[in-house]
């Protein structure tokens, strides 16, 4: 499975992106999918992920109720809504792909199987 993130871009604070993650190479329907993201000499943290059906999501607090997950099993596709983003938001993000349809330690990069290239985020005060 291959998987491709794009919608990264340069936005001011307070505006929104909506990040996409195509995937290739096999199906994803059955897969628990996750968003990442790697600041400058920061390790890679958590953001969001949901359960192979989309029924069950996890955020990670800094982002809660201004970010939101969901997949479409049809397009083979997951997304990530971002809205309100500050500064601290600016970042790589990076979609991951566990093989299982649920993850329990969803906020553990290792749980993951297959990565894409990652999509730049430059939020401006």
């Amino acid at each position: 499975v291959q998987l491709q993130a794009s919608g990264g871009g340069l936005v001011q604070a307070g505006g929104s992106l909506r990040l996409s993650c195509a995937a290739s190479g096999g199906g994803i329907s059955s897969f628990a999918m996750g968003w990442f993201r790697q600041a400058p000499r920061k390790e890679r943290e958590f953001v969001a992920q949901l359960n192979w059906s989309g029924e069950i999501k996890y955020y990670a607090d800094s982002v809660k109720g201004r970010f939101t997950i969901s997949r479409d099993n049809a397009k083979n596709t997951v997304y990530l809504q971002m809205n309100t983003l500050k500064p601290e938001d600016t970042a790589v993000y990076f979609c991951a792909a566990d093989g299982r349809a649920t993850t329990i330690r969803y906020s553990d990069p290792r749980e993951y199987d297959y990565w894409g290239q990652g999509t730049q985020v430059t939020v401006s005060s």
